[in-house]
């Protein structure tokens, strides 16, 4: 049931929160099966990395202070971005250009951050049974939840971007009803 949640949250996060910011890694993603394939590894990436560190930081960082794991979980996402960044820069000179694209909007992506304080949560209702291995097969369930949930959009993407729909509900608004009705079906399996 954790899966139904988290991709109930990541098409919510991501659709309300990446569209304010200007952009939706979801609508980049569903535009191509290349982009999809390369944005939901870089962001699964991401997520189980993450949430690996983040189980360091949580059994490290003393209840006193919990006020700066979102400081922590910050700066942990930027060091894995830097190392991401360096390891595609030497592995792959000449296609660093056509690749950090998928680095840059995978980690600037609030289904990153999201799965980490998810995690958490879990954690701490869990006690202390949640291990490493929890945390990082949270991370990956999280970034499999983005996955399912692009294909999702993939499918829809260009009947909803046609001329058969009307141009003032085409693109954005009709995505919106469509995952609104996708995530109430969705939901209703609970």
């Amino acid at each position: 049931m954790f899966l139904i949640n988290d991709l109930i949250t990541l098409l919510a996060a991501n659709l309300i929160l990446s569209r304010a910011l200007g952009t939706s890694t979801l609508f980049i993603a569903a535009g191509g099966r290349k982009n999809l394939t390369a944005t939901a590894c870089v962001i699964t990436f991401f997520t189980t990395a993450g949430s690996t560190a983040a189980y360091f930081i949580d059994k490290m960082l003393p209840s006193a202070v919990s006020d700066l794991r979102l400081l922590m979980y910050i700066i942990v996402i930027g060091v894995l971005y830097v190392l991401l960044l360096t390891a595609v820069y030497y592995i792959s000179r000449p296609r660093f250009e056509e690749l950090r694209k998928y680095v840059h909007v995978s980690v600037f992506n609030c289904a990153v951050i999201g799965t980490l304080f998810t995690i958490n949560e879990r954690a701490s209702m869990n006690g202390s049974s949640y291990d490493l291995g929890d945390y990082a097969a949270a991370g990956l369930e999280a970034g499999a939840g983005f996955i399912i949930s692009a294909l999702i959009l993939t499918v829809a993407y260009r009947k909803l971007n046609s001329s058969k729909v009307p141009s003032a509900f085409r693109g954005f608004p009709a995505m919106l009803v469509y995952l609104g009705i996708i995530s109430m079906a969705v939901y209703s399996l609970k």
